[in-house]
């Protein structure tokens, strides 16, 4: 049966390579010189060549010892990222984490899964920051970020979750006296009501199901910054609005609500769990990461239900 590899032979001369002595490897990996220094000898003879000259004040790498250090470094390190995951995971996840929820989500999905979330990690603590203005992660300190967009930004790290659609929505009496709209450009003449956060402009992208597109731009009597606030407008007659699927999915589904424009679609956004950088991410944000994918991967508001 073939040996196995001599991993610390492989570290210990990675180490020597690195650090340029054996005194230095060996302070460093916490043994003794001479613990090193039959390390590499160990691994010579196994391999059948020299790694290293040694002189009384200085080594070098042989050819044979240089085309061996960089492979030697490289499986050195991945052995101490797999012990350093592995402790991580040992441990509960501890700590603060500052999240950026848009208000409208937090206050409908967000908080009711915070008892479940501080239950499950009795040693996290969330500093919840609900707004639907734009933050600026790594400017204003946040760990992470749920964000609902068609695109999310590129200079972050985002994480998929659920898809989210928007919906051009209106109540059955405004419809009843104001008549259906059958094309984008009929819109022109309603109250069209609009959201002043919109991700990406706003302007109104419209997609046929047969491919053609149209852009609106919505005009009317109210703009707010919280889609909740445009609900007691719409549900009162008075104009058409677009609202996200995790708010039109309840009202569409009990009737107060009916999409406007049949076979026209809008933006197709998505969830996104969404971090500075991937690099080092500490575990309160992974756990974070990955407890919020299991939760909504499959939200309850999908709309039509399936």
């Amino acid at each position: 049966m073939k040996k196995l590899p001599d991993f610390e032979g492989l570290a210990m001369f990675a180490r020597v390579a690195e650090e340029g002595s054996f005194a230095a490897a060996a302070r460093v990996m916490g043994v003794s010189v001479p613990t090193v220094s039959r390390a590499i000898a160990r691994l010579e003879e196994r391999l059948g060549g020299r790694l290293l000259n040694r002189t009384s004040r200085q080594i070098a790498l042989t050819e044979f010892g240089q085309s061996l250090a960089t492979k030697a470094s490289a499986i050195y390190r991945q052995a101490e990222e797999a012990e350093s995951a592995a402790s991580e995971l040992a441990v509960q996840p501890r700590g603060q984490v500052r999240l950026a929820v848009p208000m409208a989500f937090g206050l409908r999905w967000i908080a009711p899964l915070l008892p479940q979330l501080l239950r499950q990690f009795p040693a996290l603590s969330i500093d919840l920051h609900l707004s639907d203005a734009p933050t600026d992660l790594i400017a204003d300190g946040f760990d992470a970020a749920l964000r609902i967009a068609a695109l999310p930004d590129s200079s972050l790290v985002a994480r998929r979750i659920c898809a989210v659609t928007q919906f051009l929505v209106a109540s059955p009496a405004y419809l009843q006296a104001h008549g259906l709209p059958e094309h984008p450009r009929d819109l022109a003449a309603h109250p069209c009501f609009s959201y002043a956060y919109r991700a990406r402009s706003q302007v109104w992208r419209f997609t046929h199901a047969s491919g053609e597109q149209e852009d609106v731009m919505p005009a009317g009597p109210l703009r707010v910054t919280n889609s909740d606030a445009l609900l007691p407008s719409l549900l009162a007659g008075m104009g058409i609005a677009e609202l996200p699927e995790f708010i039109a999915a309840e009202y569409l589904r009990d009737g107060r609500l009916v999409q406007v424009l049949d076979g026209w679609s809008m933006t197709q956004g998505g969830l996104y769990f969404v971090t500075p950088t991937a690099r080092s991410r500490p575990l309160k944000v992974s756990v974070l990461s990955d407890f919020f994918a299991s939760q909504l991967s499959q939200p309850v508001w999908r709309w039509p239900e399936r």
